[in-house]
């Protein structure tokens, strides 16, 4: 049976007392429609409260991330972050982004996309990338209507944040529309090196059929008002107007450079960051695509070697992979004025 890194978790409960800002951690269920299932997820916050931790995102490949369960968020306003995971993974892939963001004081949500999720994982429906954006505006409207919480957001630090395919949820949802003209042209040039339009080939996947209305329709919440995207994908084939209502608050991060750099989620190559340029951008180096993923334990290549598996943990020479997690809290913390 191949390893799932993404998925396996191990939760253990320490013996001590954590420090002041581990942040607090509860599951949650967003009832979705358009699934036609509920979708699940997480949410992280900060807490005033004294506690236990608890270990979760942990497997024998990725550390985890120290929560404490259950426990009431602290007193004053606070911003919240949409967290969207990349094609694949999984929200607790991007677990120690939403547990260090919470550290900082924002409120954290992310989600478990169905269909483009390990072990829920359906190319065709995956590509229909406008459902992310429907689950995590559902998952805002949930939040919103929670007593707990509503009092606390504060309404103009509401960021949609993402890594990877998940960076394109978050400009979608910021304002950026889809273009899929633009993007099969983009995909009969770069087949035999952009991996997405590889994993679309070998799916069969003919991306000329997807429909026009769906995939190039406006999917902004207006409630957004920042946006964050790590790496985004889908940000080939586009045109000046496909970004002109794109939030006024927005950063790319960039990961790598040269042969480092995923063709995928190029932003510099595929004319993007020359369609914004109202965005801050970050180019992080040295670094890969993988360095987003969480921290890996010291047999996690080699575990992952010998199943076969995605080289997840292996950076570039020179890559200071928790240092560059530090960078990416550091800069959405500024964005969020935290």
């Amino acid at each position: 049976m191949k390893l799932n890194p993404m998925i396996i978790v191990a939760v253990i409960v320490l013996p001590t007392l954590v420090a002041a800002d581990t942040p607090g951690f509860r599951p949650i269920s967003v009832e979705a429609p358009h699934h036609g299932r509920p979708v699940a997820g997480g949410l992280w916050h900060p807490t005033e409260a004294a506690g236990h931790a608890t270990v979760i995102a942990e497997n024998p490949v990725f550390h985890g991330v120290e929560v404490i369960e259950d426990a009431p968020m602290a007193d004053g306003p606070a911003p919240l972050v949409l967290l969207s995971h990349g094609l694949g993974g999984s929200m607790r892939s991007m677990a120690w982004l939403a547990t260090g963001l919470a550290e900082r004081g924002a409120i954290v949500v992310a989600v478990n996309h169905p269909n483009s999720t390990w072990g829920d994982f359906d190319m065709e429906a995956a590509v229909d990338h406008w459902t992310r954006v429907a689950d995590l505006s559902l998952a805002l409207d949930k939040v919103l209507a929670d007593p707990e919480f509503a009092d606390r957001i504060d309404p103009d630090r509401i960021m949609a944040a993402g890594f990877s395919f998940g960076g394109w949820t978050a400009l979608s949802m910021g304002g950026v529309t889809g273009r899929i003209e633009g993007y099969a042209a983009h995909c009969d040039v770069y087949v035999a090196s952009a991996s997405h339009c590889q994993g679309l080939a070998r799916g069969g996947i003919v991306q000329r059929d997807r429909a026009a209305e769906a995939w190039d329709t406006s999917y902004k919440d207006p409630r957004i008002t920042h946006v964050a995207a790590i790496d985004p994908a889908l940000v080939w084939g586009l045109k000046s107007t496909d970004t002109e209502a794109l939030v006024d608050n927005v950063t790319l991060f960039g990961l790598g450079e040269g042969q480092d750099r995923l063709a995928a989620t190029d932003f510099d190559a595929s004319g993007f960051v020359g369609l914004v340029p109202h965005a801050s951008v970050e180019r992080l180096v040295p670094a890969g695509h993988f360095s987003m993923l969480p921290l890996c334990k010291p047999a996690g290549a080699a575990i992952l070697e010998e199943e076969n598996d995605d080289p997840v943990c292996t950076d570039p020479d020179g890559a200071d992979r928790a240092a560059l997690h530090r960078s990416v809290v550091d800069r959405i913390a500024i964005d969020l004025e935290l």
